[in-house]
């Protein structure tokens, strides 16, 4: 059996992790971020790939950078075949490319080459496209630029978030690796080039990015509540409030000035666009948590 190293931190590729795992397919070792400060109390927290590879045993590496000498010495001394990577975080130079004697793959959650880089769910939504899907591509020193495996199509669902596209991409990506492993291993499937001609860029995500500016079409900033939901979150400003918005469904009945509240009670938040208006289903206050329109009319006054 092909001796397997992983390398991933977050729930993507715990998916991955753990198809490896239930397929009898047991990295020797896991490579994963070091533990962040997460939640209320910024408590140092071990990544959801780390907490798995420990309960099974799995002994886990956690370099800050893989350009360390060291860092690039203890993955050598484990004789890798076959690098696995899925959303580790880290970049990988030639020197660890090099590595192992079948190369490195990686799982990555678009149909490459459209959407290479940091945020290709969130970039899928935001661009309206119908479908996206799974690449299992052979790692190079570029972006996302090395050539194609295999690849799973999934569709994008009506009104479907980041989070549950997210999830229904992590649960394809492991299932495809699964499925590829031994012929990816063994030389039998052999990869394709992609086609540069059809690149598109997905970027890593600011706050700034989730902003909902009314002056755009109401389909527009649906697009945009569902990308960004649950990070960072749609938001608009209301005086000198921040609020979220986690759900809405378009309204093309609407007519009015961009940012006017053309509906506020017990029915819902309707906001005119540039085109049409947006219904505000599920929102959020400073310091609130989460409501439906109902709830969260009676928390705070838009007006």
């Amino acid at each position: 059996m092909t001796r397997l190293v992983f390398a991933g931190t977050p729930a993507f590729a715990l998916a991955s992790l753990q198809a490896l795992v239930d397929s009898g397919r047991q990295p020797v070792a896991v490579y994963t971020q070091p533990d962040r400060p997460a939640g209320r109390g910024r408590k140092l927290t071990a990544s959801p790939v780390k907490q798995f590879a420990a309960a099974a045993g799995i002994d886990v590496y956690q370099p800050e950078s893989l350009r360390d000498p060291a860092a690039i010495d203890a993955l050598r001394a484990l004789e890798p075949e076959l690098l696995i990577v899925a959303a580790y975080g880290l970049i990988l130079p030639q020197e660890v490319l090099d590595i192992p004697s079948h190369g490195c793959l990686n799982v990555h959650a678009s149909l490459l080459p459209r959407w290479r880089g940091a945020a290709p769910i969130q970039a899928a939504i935001l661009a309206g496209d119908a479908v996206t899907g799974v690449t299992l591509m052979q790692m190079s020193a570029g972006l996302d630029c090395g050539p194609v495996f295999a690849e799973r199509v999934v569709p994008i669902e009506p009104g479907e978030s980041a989070a549950l596209l997210h999830d229904r991409l992590a649960t394809a990506g492991g299932e495809l690796l699964v499925e590829q492993l031994d012929a990816i291993a063994t030389g039998t499937l052999l990869p394709e080039q992609q086609d540069e001609a059809l690149v598109t860029y997905a970027p890593k995500i600011a706050t700034a990015d989730a902003e909902l500016d009314w002056r755009l079409p109401a389909a527009q900033l649906e697009r945009r509540v569902r990308a960004y939901n649950p990070a960072p979150g749609a938001w608009f400003l209301r005086g000198e409030q921040r609020i979220k918005v986690w759900q809405s469904e378009l309204d093309s009945t609407v007519q009015g000035e961009p940012g006017s509240i053309v509906q506020f009670d017990g029915e819902g938040i309707v906001v005119a666009c540039g085109a049409g208006g947006l219904r505000l289903t599920e929102l959020q206050a400073p310091g609130k948590r989460r409501a439906a329109a109902h709830e969260f009319v009676q928390q705070i006054n838009l007006r």
